[in-house]
């Protein structure tokens, strides 16, 4: 293996030195790794199986109350009565709070790559004023001494409306939709030749709308704080992907100062970009500055559904015109999705489009819809888990027009350079990951006459796509290292764990920055506290943090050197000189050449020395285009009789760089695969456009996959390391639930010859 990794590079880098990787040249442990690409169990695992982990809703603190909220019925308008006195003389209760009496506060900085200490969803007031904006603004909170007597006494609560016409149709709001100037970071409308003329001469060509509906977050942890005033400072334990950010956005919303604020979330039951600052810590921290005790509040999953955002409904057009060889001549990806002025989370669903294909001329813009709902956020694979669904469904019926192996089309379409930027990509091997999986998955055995394969009544196909999503190593990434004489170390960041297995993994790292064993290694995280880092999102948190771990590890060994002093082996060594090997720090050319930390440390009569450092800029994004992608297989069956929809086996086969523990890399591919599952098959959320209700807001409605929907999944990469980017690694959160829901919804044209472009794909629109 080894072998192979030191093959890739020399092929990516022809063995000549990035000129863009932070310091300037390839990260040495892409070559001389231990416990990188090691399988780890979790370290949190054993914790989490005992029932002492303890979650943001689970803190025991004295005096302990307890939160209820209220949510608006209409979707805009202002309240005209609030009658609070029956709520108020109820058993248990200690507070109730409206916009009559809650604290006069600001609003949240909306989240964005500008100020990554910004992370509002929504720029609404939060209880301020009587004016509702949408169905399930919070207008209300209950404290008591119980839960239950909270629940009970909000449920007295009287609240008339005088009600506004409001924005709810989704299609009648079209005409007036907004074209932002970009999306996140990129230029949102991009013209490249003239697509549409390109378009009309091809002489193989789709032109088609699809459509995808809103979701909404179901992690398994609802979300929930446990808040408490100390004196003049502040501490949250919040179920949360923002630590760091969420302490600072806190501190500014209260008038505090930084250190006044401590946000504490070790144990993380489930985000996928849902779990961020929303309304419900705004109320618990100021009720619980009002009754002057912790409170807890955590939602019920109606609350969720109600007041936290998620997936935006979507309507594309893709249009792929080709000449007589398959070669695109014309890429249209344009469409609408809803985000409202006080909102701030695109739903980026044309960016993954500009990275997958070469074309003679590309056309693509989004367009944002204003309605009155609760602002949508982030949800896995923003924007490119349902953007895929739409190009790679359409690449799937060129495929078909022309009458050519999919995997041949997008063969003969795969650009050399990013297709619009004409950035060398960093690393890509795609047709790689395709060749590899379609041979574990058997691809030969497809037919492509749709319904070609029968089994009794069950009608038989395959379907593949493909997926991107971007590197990105986020800026203000801070650790601290302290390294102790007894040669141990402890890794310090406020950085996350959501389950994805942060610290198996950075512990792993610094085990062979460091040259130390992984169990000498302890990471600190889940902290406001300690060194801040950058919130969980965009696959970036792993790269991110190994970053600043790579810039302390520079720093410590400067350090080091100066310690030793002039009677150690190493005197006159400089950082460049030496590497950090077997407990100590060894010459390059000169191996011999080595003093232990334990000596080095016990000469300068020190019991331990400690650094702190940020990452480097992430200049590699400059210079290169970076992004992980994958090869999605699907084999299913159809019931002729009831439409019925059954999947028999998912393969995904995945170029994500370096994968720094197989164990915890299968885990994560193999559930944004499942959540794949959700988006393709089930998971919709049902929006009532008379009354903007969500009418679907359990989980006895809103279907995400069971252990019964889920079939024989298997993952595998290419591993070849990415030489641009720290470990070689790029993000693979998200990389898996990209490309799913097309390879299944080309799988059902494969065994039954009916297109559904409209997600999710149910029996009735099979029959």
């Amino acid at each position: 293996m080894q072998n192979a990794v030191v093959e890739s590079v020399k092929t990516v880098l022809g063995w000549v030195p990035a000129q863009w990787l932070p310091g300037g040249t390839p990260d040495p442990l892409i070559l001389r790794r231990a416990a990188i690409g090691r399988q780890a169990s979790r370290l949190d695992g054993p914790e989490k199986v005992r029932g002492q982990a303890r979650f943001a809703a689970e803190v025991a603190m004295d005096r302990l109350c307890y939160a209820s909220l209220v949510h608006s019925t209409v979707t805009l308008g202002r309240i005209t009565r609030l009658d609070t006195a029956n709520a108020e003389a109820a058993p248990g209760v200690i507070l109730v709070m409206t916009h009559r009496n809650m604290p006069r506060i600001g609003t949240l900085a909306l989240i964005g790559l500008t100020d990554l200490s910004a992370v509002g969803n929504s720029s609404l007031p939060i209880m301020q004023e009587p004016a509702v904006r949408y169905n399930g603004q919070v207008v209300a909170a209950v404290v008591a001494e119980t839960q239950e007597e909270a629940d009970h006494a909000a449920s007295l609560i009287e609240i008339d409306y005088a009600v506004d016409t409001a924005k709810t149709r989704f299609d009648d709001a079209k005409d007036k939709a907004r074209t932002p100037a970009s999306i996140l970071i990129e230029k949102n409308h991009v013209s490249v030749g003239n697509a549409e003329r390109e378009l009309g001469r091809a002489p193989h060509r789709v032109d088609n709308i699809y459509r995808t509906p809103g979701h909404n977050h179901n992690a398994i942890e609802l979300h929930g704080v446990t808040v408490a005033w100390q004196g003049g400072s502040l501490v949250v334990h919040d179920a949360t992907q923002m630590i760091a950010p969420s302490a600072n956005a806190l501190a500014k919303l209260f008038g505090l100062k930084k250190e006044q604020v401590r946000v504490l979330s070790p144990f993380v039951g489930g985000g996928f970009g849902g779990k961020g600052l929303w309304d419900h810590q705004v109320v618990a921290v100021a009720a619980a500055r009002l009754v002057d005790r912790p409170v807890r509040l955590m939602l019920s999953r109606d609350s969720v559904y109600r007041m936290i955002g998620g997936r935006s409904p979507t309507e594309q057009r893709v249009a792929i015109g080709a000449d007589a060889d398959g070669q695109f001549t014309a890429l249209v990806h344009t469409g609408y999705s809803i985000m409202p002025p006080y909102g701030a989370c695109p739903e980026q669903y044309t960016l993954g489009t500009r990275a997958l294909y070469r074309s003679k001329s590309f056309e693509i813009v989004q367009r944002h819809v204003d309605l009155d709902v609760v602002p949508n956020t982030f949800m896995r694979a923003p924007g490119e888990a349902i953007g895929t669904f739409a190009v790679e469904c359409a690449i799937d019926e060129l495929a078909h027009a022309i009458g050519i192996d999919p995997i041949e089309l997008r063969r003969r379409n795969e650009p050399d350079r990013h297709p619009i930027s004409d950035a060398p990509f960093s690393q890509r091997a795609l047709t790689q990951a395709y060749a590899d999986g379609a041979k574990r998955f058997g691809w030969e055995r497809r037919l492509a006459e749709p319904g070609a394969r029968h089994d009794g009544e069950w009608r038989i196909g395959m379907g593949c796509a493909s997926g991107s999503f971007p590197y990105a190593r986020m800026p203000g990434a801070n650790v601290r290292i302290t390294l102790r004489r007894d040669g141990s170390a402890t890794v310090s960041c406020s950085a996350q764990e959501m389950g994805m297995g942060t610290a198996t993994v950075q512990v792993q790292h610094a085990a062979d920055r460091l040259g130390l064993p992984v169990e000498a290694i302890t990471f600190e995280m889940g902290d406001s506290a300690l060194p801040a880092g950058p919130m969980a999102g965009g696959s970036s948190q792993t790269v991110s943090v190994a970053g600043a771990i790579m810039a302390a590890t520079e720093k410590l060994t400067g350090e080091l050197l100066r310690l030793a002093g002039n009677d150690s082996p190493i005197a006159g060594l400089r950082a460049g000189d030496v590497r950090l090997v077997d407990g100590g720090i060894a010459g390059i050319n000169d191996p011999s050449r080595r003093e232990s930390y334990r000596s080095i440390l016990a000469r300068a009569a020190r019991d331990e020395v400690t650094v702190s450092a940020a990452g480097s800029a992430p200049l590699e994004m400059l210079k290169f285009a970076m992004h992980s992608s994958s090869a999605i297989f699907c084999e299913l069956r159809v019931s002729k009789v009831t439409g019925e929809v059954r999947v028999d086996r998912l393969l995904g086969s995945f170029d994500c760089g370096t994968i720094l523990n197989p164990k915890t890399a299968a885990s994560q591919f193999k559930g944004g695969m499942i959540m794949g599952l959700g988006l393709a098959l089930t998971e919709e959320t049902l929006f009532d456009e008379r009354s903007g209700r969500i009418m679907n807001a359990t989980l006895a409605d809103y279907h995400i996959p069971s252990h019964l929907d889920v079939p024989e999944i298997d993952v595998m990469w290419t591993g070849i390391a990415d030489p641009r980017s720290p470990l070689g690694a790029r993000g693979i959160g998200e990389i898996g639930i990209t490309g799913v829901a097309a390879a299944v919804a080309n799988a059902v044209f494969n065994a039954t010859g009916k297109r559904i472009r409209d997600l999710p794909v149910t029996l009735d629109k099979l029959l």
